[in-house]
């Protein structure tokens, strides 16, 4: 993944998701595309006449240029190519349409407007619509390893397989690759593409890897993936996305929504 899209904005995931871009720039010979959307619209719903955002401008500007310094002053020592874009806008918006030209968008579990809170609207949003992986790194994460194994979760679906290609750069660097599915009871309806076709699909890339069906149990399957990728030395998880109609957090499925409420790990998204 040489080209990598980084977002860039005061949540407190910021420095996380910088360093495993660079880490990840480092691996590849890569570049960093540092974007960093401001939209005035937010701070004054209904200010027909303007004068809240007028009052505001002089200090989201001072605020967006002093992070823009403070980060590109750690960039500078990095040994990394990067390039800066600041753009007037909705974050989703913008990184969505500087998307296509790259290998990966790296954005955070939340955003500075939820207090921390998550899941981000802006992760929903890329997911659903970037013609490219997500990866979602919370704040917690100090470094990233291309090298420390993968847990892809691997439901059969069309989905999960679209993920699973989109990350074979990734697992191709990685020790080892589970995949990793979920037992259901026999009554469940099943998916089409069975556990061992995307394995398959890996040995044409080169890629071997360790099919795991892991026991469903009380706990929720969130819980239930990060414990099988955290039992395993895992460095990051990879999973399809489930996209339906707009809801009131996100716009992402049930089991997707929990695991970036409170992601565990580094989570690499496709829908």
């Amino acid at each position: 993944m040489k080209s990598i899209l980084l977002h860039i904005d005061h949540d407190r995931a910021l420095k996380a998701r910088l360093q495993v871009a660079l880490d990840i720039a480092r691996a590849t010979n890569g570049h960093i595309t540092c974007l960093q959307a401001v939209s005035y619209e937010v701070f004054a719903p209904g200010d027909f006449y303007g004068s809240a955002i007028a009052a505001a401008m002089p200090v989201i500007k001072e605020n967006a240029e002093n992070l823009r310094a403070e980060t590109e002053a750690h960039l500078a020592n990095e040994g990394v190519l990067w390039d800066w874009r600041f753009v007037y806008g909705i974050a989703p918006h913008r990184l969505l349409e500087h998307s296509p030209l790259a290998d990966v968008v790296i954005v955070g579990p939340s955003e500075l407007s939820d207090g921390g809170r998550g899941p981000s609207v802006i992760a929903g949003d890329l997911v659903l619509h970037a013609p490219v992986p997500v990866l979602v790194v919370p704040e917690d994460t100090k470094s990233f390893d291309v090298s420390a194994p993968i847990m892809v979760a691997w439901n059969g679906s069309s989905e999960s397989a679209h993920a699973l290609r989109a990350a074979v750069p990734l697992l191709a660097a990685a020790s080892k690759v589970w995949l990793v599915s979920i037992a259901e009871p026999a009554d469940m309806p099943r998916f089409d593409l069975p556990a061992l076709e995307g394995a398959q699909y890996l040995t044409r890339h080169g890629i071997a890897c360790e099919v795991v069906e892991v026991p469903r149990g009380e706990a929720r399957i969130a819980d239930t993936l990060f414990s099988a990728a955290q039992m395993r030395g895992c460095g990051l998880m990879v999973m399809g996305a489930y996209g339906h109609t707009r809801l009131a957090e996100m716009l992402l499925g049930g089991v997707t929504r929990h695991m970036l409420t409170e992601p565990q790990m580094p989570i690499l998204l496709a829908h």
